[in-house]
Order: structure tokens, then sequence, then C-alpha cells
């Protein structure tokens, strides 16, 4: 079986980031466009699933049904715009845990490729941070940077060299989603720009 898959980041990638943490419904907050570029995705044929590191929850801000209502408001209005995520992945440890699934860790990337039984080659991972690439990569996705969120800083920058090779710079979601359904229409696999 072979289905187009998009891996993004959460906060700062499709909703509002926080530096006290996105910790209730109230505070997740979508940013503008990034709720019609995953309906654009979808219609277009792409599957689309969340990578994203909640400390949040090892670190005792907010619990678990906390989080699953911050996702059902997600899944609500992004239902509202037209599309849908096939799955949400997150990790709760903080980093003083040393897990596997804490990006730039790539053990959400991991359990993304045992969920689907793919070879995550050439898959687009989008995020705003340098650990939302570097986790990506290390599982072999093509890693794309979002100028959001914690992205916000580079922005009018060129790309600090310790990024990972191949990666993509995009104004937000919505001018990634313009790259990937413009230059990708055929459904054909991605290739990164060396």
């Amino acid at each position: 079986m072979h289905i187009k898959l998009v891996i993004l980041d959460r906060d700062g990638t499709i909703n509002q980031d926080r530096d006290d943490y996105v910790k209730s419904p109230d505070e997740w907050v979508p940013l503008p466009g990034s709720l019609d570029a995953i309906a654009r995705l979808n219609h277009a044929g792409w599957h689309v699933v969340v990578a994203s590191n909640q400390s949040g929850l090892g670190r005792g801000l907010f619990d678990v049904a906390t989080l699953n209502a911050m996702h059902t408001k997600f899944y609500k209005l992004l239902a509202a715009a037209g599309g849908r995520v096939d799955a949400v992945f997150y990790c709760p440890h903080g980093p003083e845990e040393a897990c596997q699934c804490r990006k730039p860790q790539p053990g959400l990337f991991d359990q993304i490729r045992e969920r689907y039984g793919l070879d995550l080659k050439g898959v687009p991972a989008v995020g705003d941070s340098l650990r939302d690439l570097q986790a990506g990569a290390a599982a072999g996705c093509d890693p794309h940077l979002v100028l959001t969120g914690k992205g916000e800083a580079l922005r009018d920058q060129p790309l600090p060299a310790h990024f990972p090779a191949g990666t993509r710079v995009h104004a937000d979601l919505g001018a990634f989603a313009d790259w990937l359904l413009g230059t990708h229409s055929d459904g054909g696999p991605i290739k990164a720009a060396r």
C-alpha cells in the first residue's frame, strides 16, 4: 500500500505556540490559514499526521484529558474547514527523562512508521524548530521549516548551517501546501534539494 503522507509538528506549525505551553483548549488557537492548508492537502489525497512534543504533560501543567480536549477542538475546527488528521502522536516526557520519543529523537516518527508500515524516506516532515527537522531527518523524512512559531526568529535570514541538509523553508503551513501541491501534483515521490 502506498499512501501519500505528511507529518506535521503541532505548536508553532498548526497552532500558536506559547512560551508557557499550550495548556487548555482555550489556549489552542490555529495559525491563520493552517487548517485550510491541511484541508487542501487532504483534498489532494494526502494523509496528515501530527508528531508533537507535549512535555507539559510530564511537567504536570495539564493532563491527558485536557490534551484530548485540545485535540477535539482541533479536529472540530479542522472538520469545519473540510480537513482531517489521521492521528496525533505525542511525547509526554520532559527533556530530563532522556526518552526516545522526544524530538529531536526520532521515536515519534518510528511510531508513525510502525503504524503505517511505511518507509518514511522522502515523506515531508514540517515543523517550526530545529528539533522537529532533526527528528524527521533522522527517520529519513524530507525536512521543511515553516517561519511561524519558533521559526519566526529565522525570517529574512539565511538558514543556519546546522539545519539538516536539504531543508526547505516556507513562510507558513499554507505556503508549504502551495509548494507541495504545486510541485508534486503527479503524486510522485518528493526529491529533496541537496
